[in-house]
């Protein structure tokens, strides 16, 4: 008699894909570490600036954003899990987060309808540029048994 077993494989993502996986969410963790200060991972809701190939999020003026746009070194990430499959992928942004300051680019930004879900006002665009892009994909393999 035959059975279905679920296997898993790790897959690495391309670049393309995990571009792809950045424009299709909206909600991610940012984390962030200055010179010797310690990491802190907040989520944020973002939009992906295909133009500047960029995650950007918005944050209001105070000690976060002062932290944030001077890090030395920031990582993003977007994951999505099936616990019941055991399957699912996650995708990495390393970069330094920089305050978009350009007339221009706020302008394009504020086109791409980003929806923040937390209240309060939040004037500032941070964004971290894509050239450090990684990405994985847990799947699931069909393996029949036979008993």
């Amino acid at each position: 008699m035959l059975h279905g077993s679920r296997q898993t494989k790790l897959v690495e993502l391309t670049r393309e894909e995990c571009l792809a996986l950045l424009s299709s969410r909206g909600f991610g963790r940012l984390a962030v570490a200055g010179s010797g200060e310690t990491p802190i991972i907040r989520p944020v809701n973002y939009v992906f600036d295909e133009r500047a190939q960029a995650v950007a999020f918005r944050t209001a003026a105070g000690s976060k954003l002062y932290f944030l746009v001077r890090a030395a070194k920031a990582a993003f990430e977007i994951d999505e899990i099936d616990q019941a499959g055991r399957t699912g992928w996650s995708v990495i942004i390393a970069g330094v987060t920089e305050e978009v300051t350009s007339a221009a680019d706020v302008r394009r930004l504020e086109g791409l309808g980003l929806d923040t879900w937390p209240p309060g006002e939040r004037s500032h665009w941070v964004r971290i540029r894509t050239a450090a892009v990684s990405g994985r994909r847990i799947a699931a393999v069909e393996i029949a048994e036979q008993t």
